[in-house]
């Protein structure tokens, strides 16, 4: 189902208004779907566009092969963010998250499952919502954007459980402690604030731009670090400068923030940095001058992604790895499909996207059934995929 032509707009004139579309598109979201096989973005204009990436990694892929097989219009305003189960889609737009059946989303004129509004203060109030959190050991999906809080919702029922406040300032993202469970919200009130679901209080608050990464000698490093990251104070040379989180000239705001058990590593405003989350401690300050969207770990890497075209490529040292460039200006997200695609799953009307993933490897030489990719979005109609980290492969498009 496409995108209405205004009615000011010419017919014939069609293919000039969706050019212009493109021309001004920004992709907020992407999600894969749970066998890995259909990458779902969305757009400005509340479209979802599904894109099958089997065909277009296929040996015989033509240039069709990356245009969308369905695209649909899901919200009135943008597609702020994302998330799939086994057998859902949930997208969420200006005070709205949906649901939607991956069985069903190939199927002419798609409908949401149900469409869910958060509890808010007043009726005229529809605030955005900028992030979306699956939370499994609950059942639960926690929602967050304008209004400053953290909503949760049972999957199960429907029904929102709590609101959880403590952010001045509209939030911007979340990323779940899932061994805890806890869950980290990042805001323009330039905090990220860690919540114990148990408990549905705040338990810890970083205001991320009053804090520096003070020099250090080796050991006391060293002392800090969890197995796997042992490695790190090697690394690091001694004595280091004291260097600033804060960079008043970009604000405070926190636009990222990733966590890998008692790492978390956010940027935004103030500079992107590593953080040990039980002590309250900025280990590492990433020199990177523009403000960063979306970050992650990966392996032994962290990648980020923001103003300016490249992906960003991070030793946990702080140096910088690589910088591999896309097509866009600008990054709003980035997407990490690690998962063989599993053989059994098919999106479309008769049967589910379901299936456990198993874990993957990436590899620059993957089989067809194993759809490991690395996908790229922001400021224009188009997604980057990367089917190694060195170098962009193709992009899909609206």
């Amino acid at each position: 189902m496409e995108r209405a032509v205004p009615p000011t707009v010419p017919l014939g004139q069609m293919e000039v208004f969706q050019a212009l579309q493109r021309l001004h598109m920004t992709i907020f979201s992407q999600c894969f779907s749970p066998c890995g096989k259909f990458l779902a973005a969305g757009n400005n204009y509340g479209q979802i566009a599904i894109f099958s990436l089997s065909a277009a990694l296929s040996s015989e892929a033509k240039e069709e092969s990356k245009k969308p097989i369905v695209t649909f219009q899901a919200h009135d305003g943008p597609v702020y963010s994302m998330v799939s189960t086994d057998r859902h889609l949930f997208s969420a737009g200006d005070g709205e998250v949906k649901a939607w059946l991956w069985a069903e989303i190939l199927k002419k004129g798609c409908k949401e499952l149900w469409c869910r509004q958060p509890p808010y203060r007043t009726s005229l109030e529809v605030p955005e919502i900028n992030a979306l959190l699956l939370v499994p050991k609950e059942n639960s999906l926690i929602l967050a954007g304008g209004d400053c809080q953290l909503h949760t919702m049972d999957l199960e029922t429907g029904a929102f459980t709590r609101a959880l406040r403590g952010h001045t300032d509209y939030i911007h993202c979340l990323a779940l402690r899932d061994r805890n469970p806890e869950v980290l919200s990042g805001g323009e009130d330039g905090t990220v604030r860690l919540w114990d679901l148990r408990m549905a209080k705040e338990v810890q608050t970083i205001e991320v731009y009053k804090h520096e990464v003070r020099a250090c000698p080796p050991h006391t490093l060293f002392s800090l670090l969890p197995g796997p990251l042992l490695c790190l104070d090697l690394l690091l040379p001694s004595p280091l400068p004291s260097q600033e989180c804060s960079r008043p000239h970009n604000g405070r705001w926190i636009g990222c923030l990733a966590t890998d058990s008692d790492w978390m590593v956010c940027g935004g405003g103030p500079a992107l940095t590593l953080w040990h989350l039980r002590s309250s401690t900025p280990t590492t300050i990433f020199p990177m001058w523009a403000p960063q969207k979306h970050v992650t770990f990966y392996q032994d890497l962290i990648l980020s992604a923001g103003q300016g075209p490249c992906v960003n490529q991070w030793q946990l040292s702080g140096e910088l790895k690589a910088q591999v460039p896309g097509s866009s200006p600008g990054l709003l997200s980035l997407s990490l499909n690690q998962q063989p695609a599993a053989p059994e799953c098919k999106v479309g009307p008769a049967r589910s996207c379901g299936g456990p993933g198993r874990p993957g490897v990436w590899a620059a030489q993957s089989p067809p059934s194993c759809l490991q990719v690395l996908t790229a979005a922001g400021n224009s109609c188009r997604v980057d995929v990367f089917t190694n980290l060195g170098y962009r492969a193709f992009s899909l498009s609206f």
